[in-house]
């Protein structure tokens, strides 16, 4: 949806235009921006937070800016607002950048955009928000001398001492509320509902992963058994919250690495589509759910869950730094999900489908990271960001994902001719057929990465490939024929 911008006529361009910066001009709050730099690089001094917001607001931000270095070129702002301003710039309005945020950080974005005259920010001492921002404009500027761009609850007074108001994705109740108190001259706003936004925010699009909970269940031919369904039903819906948990924790800590991803720069944390703060409400919440759900399955179960909610963790702020380790974890990742089938629903566990899983996932894996090296310049031996690969490393990755999906499909090629497949299926010949597919759809997936004409995520690919669909669909058919007597 296109952003949504409403004016009226403005009389005069004579009254000084004041901006407030975290969510106004930014899509984002630089405070919370700066917490995640802390966190990320000096994790082991978190306990120093709690010390410095004991001083006071004001003082916590100063330290926060000395000790954390925040890259402010990067950082999302409201595009149609942004273009508002460099025409008021253009035709030579005095445009103030007034924000709580601290004088360091407020200096470093004025510097960025180059179109304020001047910066009024938080001290060490005082914290410049509501009525203490509104007493330092009153006393500069005289009541009704300036006009007032914002986005919070927190500007309501300045909105009513200010000339004319500027509202910059402002919630829609506030909106109305503004509008019967004050002079709105402008409204902005990204146009982007809260469905939309909750949807990147969970990954929905991800959760067709944790269908692989199913799958022992499919092999065990329990698809008759009404309890164990449910049960692997209620295990799905657990993995989904637990996972989408982990994808906000992973979101918030690559901010600064997705800003600059080609395609990752448009997840919602890093496109500030929502706010940072949101984390510490939405993933306690998540789990809580999740865990309330697995507390009524097998004990296996919810130690499964829990190894991939650590696992998962472990990955996005270490381990996935850590070349090839970093394929293996994603690897056993996928394979954590078969386990967790195999937990819920008390199927007995089968070695065949663990060593297919395995060499299936880890060719996936190394997949999603040959599309990344393959974007590179490897003429100028670029390192790929957030990641132990350089561009000379597309070689090795292409050999060992090439030979592990081969070697899924041995693995498939041997189960179908073990003891095993006899006793299951009154056809097991027609299992064969399924085994040319594989390595079809797999040398098929690799050949569209080295022409760079693969979603980065293959997953995400073979979802939306309709000849994806069409193997899989194949594969599903030979099973079926295979079964019936």
């Amino acid at each position: 949806m296109k952003p949504q911008v409403e004016t009226r006529p403005s009389e005069s361009y004579a009254r000084p235009l004041c901006v407030d910066m975290d969510g106004t001009l930014l899509r984002t709050d630089t405070l919370h921006e700066r917490i995640v730099v802390f966190l990320s690089t000096h994790f082991r001094r978190a306990w120093l937070l709690p010390l410095w917001l004991g001083k006071g607001k004001a003082y916590f931000k100063r330290r926060l800016a000395e000790e954390t270095d925040l890259s402010v070129d990067n950082l999302p702002c409201s595009e149609s607002f942004l273009q508002f301003l460099l025409e008021q710039h253009r035709r030579g309005r005095r445009i103030v950048l007034t924000t709580a945020a601290d004088e360091k950080t407020a200096r470093q974005v004025a510097g960025r955009f180059r179109i304020f005259s001047e910066v009024i920010a938080t001290h060490g001492e005082q914290n410049l928000k509501g009525a203490h921002k509104l007493a330092r404009l009153v006393e500069k500027f005289g009541g009704k001398g300036f006009d007032y761009a914002g986005n919070s609850w927190a500007d309501l007074e300045i909105w009513r001492a200010a000339n004319e108001a500027i509202l910059v994705n402002a919630p829609r109740r506030l909106k109305a509320f503004v509008g019967k108190q004050a002079q709105v001259t402008h409204v902005f706003d990204d146009g982007i509902g809260w469905f939309a936004r909750w949807r990147k925010v969970l990954r929905l699009h991800q959760w067709p992963k944790n269908l692989l909970l199913f799958v022992p269940v499919i092999s065990g031919h329990k698809l008759d058994d009404i309890e164990i369904i449910g049960r692997v039903a209620l295990g799905l819906v657990a993995f989904c919250l637990c996972a989408s948990s982990a994808y906000i924790i992973n979101d918030v800590h690559d901010i600064e690495a997705d800003r600059a991803h080609r395609t990752k720069r448009f997840r919602c944390f890093a496109a500030g589509q929502v706010p940072i703060g949101v984390c510490t409400i939405a993933t306690p919440l998540l789990l809580a759910a999740s865990l309330a759900c697995a507390v009524r399955l097998p004990i296996m179960f919810m130690i499964y869950l829990g190894a991939y909610f650590f696992t998962a963790i472990a990955y996005s702020w270490k381990l996935k730094r850590v070349a090839l380790l970093d394929v293996f974890v994603l690897a056993g990742l996928y394979t954590l999900r078969i386990l967790a089938g195999h937990g819920a629903s008390g199927i007995g566990y089968s070695n065949w489908l663990l060593g297919f899983s395995i060499f299936l996932f880890l060719s996936l894996s190394l997949l999603k990271r040959y599309v990344e090296l393959h974007r590179l310049d490897a003429a100028h031996g670029s390192n790929l960001a957030g990641r132990g690969y350089r561009a000379g490393d597309l070689i090795i990755v292409s050999t060992l994902g090439l030979a592990c999906g081969c070697l899924s499909a041995l693995v498939l090629a041997l189960y179908i001719n073990s003891n095993e497949v006899r006793l299951l299926y009154a056809r097991p010949w027609l299992l064969l057929f399924t085994c040319p597919l594989l390595l079809y759809w797999v040398s098929r997936a690799w050949l569209l990465a080295s022409r760079d004409q693969l979603h980065d995520d293959p997953v995400v690919f073979a979802l939306k490939d309709s000849v994806s669909h069409v193997a899989g669909g194949l594969v599903v058919l030979f099973i079926w024929l295979a079964t019936i007597q």
